[in-house]
């Protein structure tokens, strides 16, 4: 692996709608922006229309400096967008637009070649709601080289999602992450029935053979597991404004530290303090402040 790690975000781009505003995101784009702001040489793996909002999610992601050759335009169909709505707590729930261009990523030599050298890849279950990307997605998954992380980030949406999607997607990856409210529902979808989330994905791990696995508690913090460890940590109190992509941040602080062999306690610090960073900012994808971006 190079000094900058090769990191791949895989699936949807789209716009969240805010009533008062419209921000850039997506969660695989927020995890690629994040990823970039670490320092590594950061891939965005999708599509979007030939439109003004396609236009502006290209121009944020270069602002972001995460590389775009590989965010194809689809000429008839428009750019994702997501109606989102906050709780009094900042917590978000969302309504997807249908049959948007990243639901119309086509499998190209490009991608195969991009697969074939990147060092870790991301992508959930969304992102696989149609059958055009949802086999594009696991073709790239699976044209990474074996030393690769693949990430599986859950990110339960709605009705986009079911026990298939899940079991393929854990048969392909080498990390998982989820939260809290997803953990219990994976493992159902797989036939678990651990009695404690350390017990649930240690079953998991153990089930897929997974290199890491990762879950989220809000304001309690996270428990990360490796083959040879693991750690729990509290996150930092943080003034809540608007929670979309600290998750996405979570994982790509994950990521990047993974790969450049921390140890899981150094490595789980760093993730939530990242994290509850873009939990007191607006939008999922705030620039970092350089102690926390070179921590």
């Amino acid at each position: 692996m190079s000094a900058r790690p090769i990191i791949v975000g895989l699936g949807e781009v789209l716009w969240d709608v805010y009533p008062d505003a419209a921000h850039f995101g997506g969660a695989p784009a927020n995890f690629a922006c994040h990823a970039a702001g670490l320092g590594a040489e950061s891939w965005m793996v999708s599509a979007v229309g030939a439109d003004e909002l396609g236009d502006r999610a290209r121009a944020a992601l270069r602002e972001h400096r995460v590389h775009c050759a590989h965010l194809a335009q689809v000429p008839h169909h428009a750019t994702g967008t997501v109606l989102v709505r906050l709780d009094a707590a900042g917590v978000a729930s969302y309504a997807f637009a249908a049959d948007t261009a990243w639901d119309h990523l086509s499998w190209t030599d490009d991608l195969a070649a991009l697969a074939a050298r990147c060092d870790a890849v991301c992508f959930g279950t969304l992102g696989q709601r149609s059958p055009v990307s949802r086999d594009t997605i696991r073709r790239f998954v699976e044209a990474t080289p074996r030393t690769a992380l693949r990430v599986f980030d859950v990110n339960l949406r709605q009705h986009f999602y079911d026990r298939e999607t899940i079991d393929a997607s854990l048969r392909i990856a080498t990390a998982l992450k989820l939260n809290d409210d997803e953990l219990p529902v994976v493992a159902e979808l797989c036939g678990i029935h651990a009695a404690t989330p350390r017990e649930m994905l240690g079953e998991l791990m153990t089930r897929h053979d997974l290199r890491l696995a990762a879950l989220t508690r809000g304001p309690l913090g996270s428990l990360l597991i490796s083959a040879n460890e693991w750690d729990e940590c509290p996150a930092p109190r943080a003034n809540v404004v608007d929670t979309v992509g600290a998750g996405d941040a979570f994982t790509a602080t994950l990521v990047t530290d993974f790969l450049r062999g921390l140890p899981l306690a150094k490595i789980n610090r760093h993730a939530n303090a990242v994290a509850s960073h873009v939990c007191a900012q607006n939008g999922a994808t705030p620039r970092l402040p350089a102690a926390l971006a070179e921590a």
